[in-house]
């Protein structure tokens, strides 16, 4: 029989891996984003070199499982005098992993960007700087947000995996509470609630956020 009393007397439990879940995904999403906005910008107008470096990272971590990228950065490393508390080796595995698929989505938005703008903002006499952040950048995130976001929240649960070097996340916390409770199943349910909580709040926060603050315009069917 379901017994849920001693499960969620651990709520502040709860509360503290939820924190630390939230906190790796700000932070990983936010570094990831600009990591793969740099890149795109290389792989469409970087040199050849840079453009073959960014190719070769982008393959490599969109073709690796994500749990290998971060046992080789917790584990691995240490053998080179790398070494990472867990913390931080979740935040850097997130944000290369979340930098190389951001890289992808940005570029195709990019590349759909019509020449013509980019034409006309040099017979402006505006640098390639300017042209990028004011010209070309807003209408490529404004076309590819809604995949974007998808990608975000991706990532927001592949913190669970960050369980796996002890980074004392949802997923850690919860497995502790199941261990101390001897009620594993309760203890599953709660955190698959929470995380359902979590991504569709995450989400919808995205979707409100990237049309307002990001690229500057109303989404569509907005009203005035």
């Amino acid at each position: 029989m379901l017994d849920f009393t001693g499960v969620l007397a651990a709520w502040p439990v709860f509360l503290e891996g939820l924190a630390i879940t939230a906190l790796l995904t700000v932070i990983s999403c936010t570094l990831g984003t600009v990591l793969g906005i740099a890149c795109a910008w290389c792989r469409v107008q970087g040199s050849r070199a840079a453009r073959l470096a960014v190719a070769c990272y982008v393959e490599f971590f969109r073709n690796t499982p994500f749990i290998v990228q971060i046992f080789f950065i917790y584990f691995g490393l240490p053998a080179i005098g790398l070494r990472f508390a867990s913390f931080p080796a979740a935040i850097f595995a997130l944000t290369i992993n979340l930098g190389a698929y951001a890289c992808e989505i940005v570029r195709a938005g990019i590349e759909a960007t019509p020449k013509g703008q980019h034409e006309a903002a040099q017979c402006l006499g505006l640098g390639r700087w300017h042209i990028f952040t004011r010209v070309v950048l807003p209408p490529a995130l404004s076309r590819v947000w809604p995949g974007l976001t998808s990608q975000l929240v991706i990532i927001m649960l592949a913190t669970a995996v960050c369980s796996l070097i002890s980074t004392a996340e949802l997923s850690y916390v919860t497995n502790r509470i199941a261990a101390e409770t001897f009620r594993q199943f309760e203890s599953y349910i709660v955190v698959t609630l929470l995380y359902l909580v979590l991504s569709i709040a995450f989400r919808r926060l995205l979707q409100w956020l990237g049309p307002r603050f990001l690229f500057g315009c109303a989404p569509v069917g907005a009203s005035r």
